[in-house]
């Protein structure tokens, strides 16, 4: 992770100097202090620079040094100018504008950013993107504007604008000329005002497939005995955020033939998909994923798909249309693979019905690889790994990330899957139907590799750090 400090600049302060003159002496405004202005500015500064700038400006300056490259990522951030084709068009303040919120969508999109948080404070207002899994922040903003840009946002998503005490939840149709899309709105009351997220919603799914998406060729051969098969249920586990909804996706595309009827019920529908059935979740009028289920068993289904099961009904409900020759597609939250074994029997659901229904489990986690044009090569000191964890082969090198423009100095750029894909035969059903769930020795024997194994194989070949695969060390 970045080592760089918090550091936030003021509004006021950022308009002291003009963007020329910020790039030109690589200074930052701090604060002012009794009448004497102080600035950040770069270790490696020439001694006279406080004197130039007190010409300049004309009161007294102090100046508080950092490291260049921190120096050079502030500038990026409230000065912005262009340097290169890499960097991204955008400005150190947004003014208000008809056109401002557009740009911003558009620029979002095409960053494959998955979220937009427009958010306001005491001091300031800003606009920060969500890109490979980690905040940015892109723009800053007056105060006097944000209430109008909330504004906009409401009334594209047919939302009340006078109501700014409780939370509301909206959907924008956005269409331009290169692009349609949905766009999922949320906004939330704050001690300083309104929050708002937006969330993008692709609507094209053709770029997701199977052979894409991170699997090895031993999983995915594994994935694709489960999903060949007539009947039972293939859960996705993970936490949000992890990739599950897109590995569900490219699994639909996958099964979607002619001759089968795939109906799905999802919250949100985030990709349509032409030759499948999507029904979107609406609880406010009663239509649940359990609910829809019952439904979905009248209309004659092939393959049916929940966007996850939550809660008992909704396990039950899977279960049966599982029992009566569906396969069933869906989503748990649990730490591993086999641990959907153990949360479907938390829900009720008897060890002789998981066993007789449950065909695959998979666990997935989507990882940062570190930015090829600035990771850092260091010799690798063994207590950078949890105190009790035993690597599964030494490692003389790996890398750490530093920060650049190309990735927006976080050291990230891009992501990848990693998965734990365990089949179910018979063997395995019979554990789950004596009640033993320990079956690490059964999966080492059938070669199944823990979430753990493939994230540290990343890890070792230098396309992640340790701080992305450390969550996934402690039981090991």
């Amino acid at each position: 992770m970045s080592a760089f400090k918090e550091i936030l600049l003021t509004n006021d302060m950022v308009h002291l100097l003009s963007r020329e003159q910020a790039w030109h002496y690589r200074i930052l405004p701090k604060n002012e202090v009794d009448g004497n202005m102080v600035f950040y500015c770069q270790e490696d500064e020439d001694e006279n620079l406080s004197a130039e700038l007190e010409v300049i400006l004309g009161k007294q300056v102090q100046l508080e040094k950092l490291p260049p490259e921190e120096v050079t990522r502030l500038l990026n951030t409230y000065y912005f100018k262009e340097q290169g084709k890499r960097q991204l068009k955008t400005s150190s303040f947004a003014a208000g504008g008809n056109d401002f919120l557009d740009n911003l969508i558009r620029e979002a999109k095409s960053l494959k950013s998955s979220d937009i948080h427009i958010e306001t404070y005491e001091n300031k207002c800003r606009v920060r993107v969500r890109i490979d899994g980690m905040m940015v922040e892109r723009y800053l903003l007056k105060k006097d504007e944000y209430p109008a840009l909330v504004n906009k946002i409401k009334i594209m998503a047919n939302l009340d604008i006078a109501e700014k005490r409780l939370p509301q939840d909206g959907r924008i149709n956005y269409k331009n000329a290169d692009d349609s899309f949905d766009i999922r709105v949320s906004v939330l009351p704050t001690l300083h005002g309104e929050k708002v997220v937006l969330r993008l919603l692709s609507n094209s799914a053709t770029d997701i497939d199977l052979n894409s998406l991170g699997l090895s060729e031993f999983d995915l051969e594994n994935y694709l005995q489960g999903v060949k098969r007539p009947n039972g249920i293939l859960l996705i586990s993970g936490p949000t955020g992890s990739g599950k909804t897109t590995t569900l996706y490219a699994t639909l595309k996958h099964l979607n033939k002619e001759t089968r009827n795939i109906l799905t019920i999802e919250d949100p529908i985030e990709y349509t998909l032409e030759g499948i059935n999507q029904v979107q979740l609406k609880e406010s009028i009663g239509l649940s994923f359990a609910s829809a289920l019952r439904t979905f068993l009248r209309q004659d289904p092939d393959v049916i798909m929940v966007g996850e099961i939550r809660d008992p009904e909704t396990a039950n409900m899977a279960i049966r249309a599982a029992l009566t020759g569906h396969l069933v597609l869906s989503t748990i939250h649990t730490n591993s693979a086999w641990g959907t074994v153990s949360r479907l029997m938390d829900m009720g659901i008897p060890g002789f019905l998981v066993a007789n229904t449950l065909n695959t489990t998979v666990a997935q986690r989507l990882m940062r690889l570190l930015c090829p044009e600035c990771k850092t090569k260091v010799s690798l000191d063994r207590k950078i790994y949890p105190k009790q964890f035993n690597p599964f082969y030494e490692v003389e090198y790996h890398y750490t990330p530093k920060g650049c423009e190309s990735c927006f100095y976080t050291g990230y750029k891009g992501r990848k899957a990693v998965y734990e894909v365990i089949p179910l035969d018979q063997e395995l059903s019979v554990e789950i139907k004596q009640g033993n769930l320990y079956i690490d020795p059964m999966l080492k024997e059938r070669g199944i590799k823990t979430l753990a194994e493939n994230s540290f194989a990343l890890f070792a070949a230098g396309e992640t750090s340790i701080d992305e695969i450390y969550p996934l060390l402690f039981n090991y």
